[in-house]
């Protein structure tokens, strides 16, 4: 390694691109290349990044494969930054299993942090805890160190641990602080602020609405009351043999049931006025107030081991199981696309595959909602065809932790 492809190293390893960049920017060898595109992509101008990965990549020999594995990784980096989360995780297990046979310890956890997040981002939160528990961040440099404890920080944040996440927040700002790397910096009091945001109303009888932050959520769900939570689309109920949830997500009409009864607990809500909310119908006739009783049929079966639904004389009414207090947790956006929203909240152009991957959803119920929310004018694309990509402001003021995907209750 000559002098400025090593000075440059250093200057990337400090976050400072620019810097990188004017030891190498002129030249064309497969070193070269790579600092340049870690750089770019550094600088936010992640195409390039790509490109000039690729050129490195292909242009180290047959014997170079250890630095072929880094490339593969940064590759994978700039693919997570672009939101191209559909490509197979195949080449960066095999670069994990060349840089660990050669050693390179850093960088074979960095590889196991980037399928970490992509999994968080795909709401797998089951798998990115399995790959995120065996990793020992000790003796690493204190900027990998910083990325391990935010990945804990996040996986602990949408699995609604708080307590765990402020303990890994604060090793995250140690960390970032030692390292002195301003982005991460900037990452970290960004987590530490959603903590702090309001992320979720809380509706309850004979009490104002209120805000509550994530720990409050927390502790709400871990209260003896009924949580109807619009944020996930379930009823959780705590108790001393565990928590029962039940999802809802996927039967919207059921959900939508659970919700307006729940809106008007302990009273109860009139035939034509369910008929309306959940079928949209201002005319109801006896095929709607038929498929009314089915679906109450089937709620009341569900939800049996938490709640009743009782029959009044103009609608029905839900009873909490024991006389218990029964709660309704309202999502801070409003609408049916909230999780969309959510995703796009992250400030990265995604694409319409990579949204309905992590929605699990197809990609035409991802582009009709788009459509939706462009002509509202809550998102925008940029590009065209393949190349398109979608953006929506930042949303201010509150956490969109409990509408991303596979945000679950707490166990």
């Amino acid at each position: 390694m000559d002098s400025l492809i090593a000075a440059s190293a250093r200057a990337l390893a400090a976050g400072d691109p620019l810097g990188a960049l004017k030891r190498v920017a002129l030249r064309e060898d497969p070193p070269a290349l790579a600092l340049r595109g870690i750089a770019m992509a550094q600088l936010g101008e992640h195409l390039r990044a790509r490109e000039l990965l690729g050129r490195a990549a292909r242009g180290f020999g047959s014997h170079e494969a250890l630095a072929r594995a880094r490339c593969l990784v940064a590759q994978a980096e700039v693919a997570l930054a672009m939101r191209e989360l559909g490509g197979s995780p195949h080449l960066l297990t095999q670069a994990v299993l060349t840089l660990e046979a050669h050693g390179d310890r850093a960088n074979a956890l960095h590889a196991r942090l980037v399928a970490v997040r992509r999994l968080l981002l795909l709401g797998r939160l089951d798998a990115a805890d399995q790959a995120l528990a065996p990793l020992d961040a000790r003796g690493l440099p204190p900027a990998l160190a910083a990325v391990a404890a935010l990945s804990e920080a996040e996986l602990a944040l949408r699995r609604l641990r708080t307590g765990a996440a402020e303990a890994a927040l604060d090793r995250a700002q140690a960390a970032a602080e030692q390292a002195r790397v301003p982005a991460l910096q900037a990452e970290v009091a960004e987590a530490r602020a959603a903590l702090h945001r309001p992320a979720a109303r809380c509706l309850s009888a004979g009490a104002a609405p209120r805000m509550l932050r994530l720990a409050e959520v927390e502790a709400l769900l871990s209260s003896p009351v009924l949580v109807v939570d619009a944020c996930r689309r379930g009823l959780q109920l705590a108790s001393a043999e565990g928590a029962l949830w039940r999802p809802l997500a996927r039967r919207p009409v059921l959900f939508a049931l659970a919700r307006a009864l729940a809106a008007a607990w302990p009273g109860d809500v009139d035939r034509e006025g369910l008929i309306e909310t959940v079928f949209r119908s201002r005319d109801p006739d006896d095929t709607h107030r038929a498929r009314l009783r089915v679906e109450i049929g089937r709620l009341r079966g569900l939800l049996a081991p938490l709640a009743g639904i009782d029959a009044t004389a103009r609608g029905y009414a839900l009873k909490p199981r024991d006389g218990r207090a029964l709660v309704l947790l309202e999502p801070p956006i409003a609408g049916e696309q909230a999780a969309l929203l959510a995703l796009l909240a992250d400030g990265a152009a995604w694409s319409t595959s990579a949204l309905a991957l992590a929605l699990d959803a197809s990609q035409r119920t991802v582009q009709r909602a788009l459509a939706e929310l462009q002509a509202q004018g809550q998102v925008r694309a940029i590009g065209r065809a393949r190349a398109q990509r979608w953006l929506a402001p930042s949303l201010a003021g509150f956490t969109t932790i409990l509408l991303l995907p596979a945000a679950l209750p707490i166990a």
